[in-house]
């Protein structure tokens, strides 16, 4: 809930200004801090256990494709990049977490083909009720420890929202002298969420089939659970994104254009001055307007950052298990190293060439589980065991009853 702490906070602290207090990584807030040592699980699966070095690797598909996506056969890829990115990006203080490179091995998943959609997130929050973070209205008890007079958040300042573009933000205060210059040009807009992309007055009406945004790493975890899947890990994300193709820069390949058309929906342009929208869109895109990689899988890079379960560390390469890593146990970014990071990956309509380039397929990125941001999303995988369960519990509920 940092986004939501930073606006309380704007009419207390003017004087620091948005690059202070817009200061959280993709973008938003703190939570609970995991335990060193343990394990984290989602629903029964204990990722811990699920690291284990298994005597074989599962590569061909055991069963049939579940509909909406794709099976990527395990195998051995090198993780990360030595070059890591671009200078300009070093120079602007990119954290070098890319290196060193390093071999992954991988069991065989199944992969959604694309981002999920507003519709097939609609369909979820239907049967649930499910309500997602930006729809919720913080508490000033949500601030206790980060703020040292609760009292002093002003009530107009405790809206429901969420993080969006600032298109009107004044080129002319517009400063570069620090890495996190670009928090300057984002708001948080009250009434912006999944349903509201662009606030209140925005609707998804003609736009259901556009990846869903606003969406914060709770919010998609709990799509996950309701749909029998899981978030991929960094290391699934990435060796699916490479699409059979090890050496790729891109998941398109080598390119982002093929025949001069673009592969992918990113910025074109000086970021954040100006997009000639040479891709055709502004904003997201339906989901698999672009082609698919190696794999059949559409928009690995651009359109919306995509959400994977790990925890972040910059130095994790470095001391990842070979066999199926599942991230770390505990988050540090040294940005910002007050608050709780989980990785998202891919890139955003908002990334560019001269400022960043998260379409690489191993560019990483992060952000804070509680918050979501107006270009940002997530896609989900499902492993053998995890098919097989949802197969027998589905099972065992059509089982004719014994009892009399």
């Amino acid at each position: 809930m940092f986004l939501r702490f930073a606006t309380a906070l704007l009419q207390i602290y003017a004087g620091r200004g948005l690059l202070v207090l817009l200061a959280a990584g993709a973008i938003g807030g703190c939570s609970e801090r995991q335990p060193a040592g343990r394990s984290v699980a989602i629903g029964a699966i204990d990722y811990a256990e699920a690291a284990a070095v298994k005597p074989t690797l599962i590569v061909d598909e055991p069963a049939p494709t579940p509909r909406g996506m794709v099976w990527i056969p395990g195998g051995v890829f090198v993780m990360g990049s030595n070059a890591g990115a671009p200078n300009h990006e070093k120079e602007l203080g990119r954290i070098h977490d890319e290196q060193p490179e390093h071999e992954v091995e991988l069991d065989g998943f199944w992969m959604d083909k694309t981002e999920v959609t507003n519709d097939e997130f609609k369909k979820f929050v239907t049967a649930t009720g499910y309500v997602t973070t930006a729809e919720k209205t913080p508490q000033r008890e949500d601030f206790a420890g980060q703020v040292p007079d609760l009292a002093a958040i002003p009530e107009e300042n405790l809206v429901a929202g969420s993080i969006c573009f600032n298109s009107n933000f004044d080129p002319k205060t517009l400063t570069k002298d620090h890495p996190l210059w670009t928090y300057q040009v984002w708001t948080y807009l009250k009434g912006a969420n999944w349903r509201h992309p662009e606030g209140p007055e925005s609707s998804i009406d003609s736009r259901m089939n556009h990846p869903v945004v606003h969406v914060s790493w709770d919010d998609a975890v709990a799509y996950c659970r309701w749909a029998g899947k899981r978030l991929p890990t960094e290391a699934e994300w990435e060796y699916a994104a490479r699409g059979g193709g090890k050496a790729n820069l891109y998941p398109s390949g080598s390119e982002l254009r093929h025949e001069g058309k673009w592969t992918l929906n990113i910025w074109q342009g000086e970021f954040p001055y100006e997009n000639s929208v040479a891709d055709g869109f502004k904003t997201t895109a339906p989901v698999g307007s672009f082609p698919p990689n190696g794999y059949g899988l559409f928009d690995m890079a651009g359109n919306v950052w995509e959400w994977c379960y790990d925890l972040y560390r910059p130095d994790y390469y470095s001391m990842s298990p070979r066999n199926n890593p599942f991230g770390p146990v505990d988050s540090f970014d040294p940005q910002e190293p007050g608050l709780f990071k989980r990785v998202q990956r891919g890139g955003s309509f908002m990334c560019s060439d001269n400022y960043c380039t998260g379409y690489r397929v191993s560019a990483r990125m992060k952000g804070t589980p509680d918050s979501g941001t107006f270009h940002a999303g997530f896609r989900a995988v499902m492993t053998p065991e995890m098919r097989n369960a949802k197969h027998e519990a589905r099972m065992s509920k059509e089982a004719p009853s014994t009892k009399p």
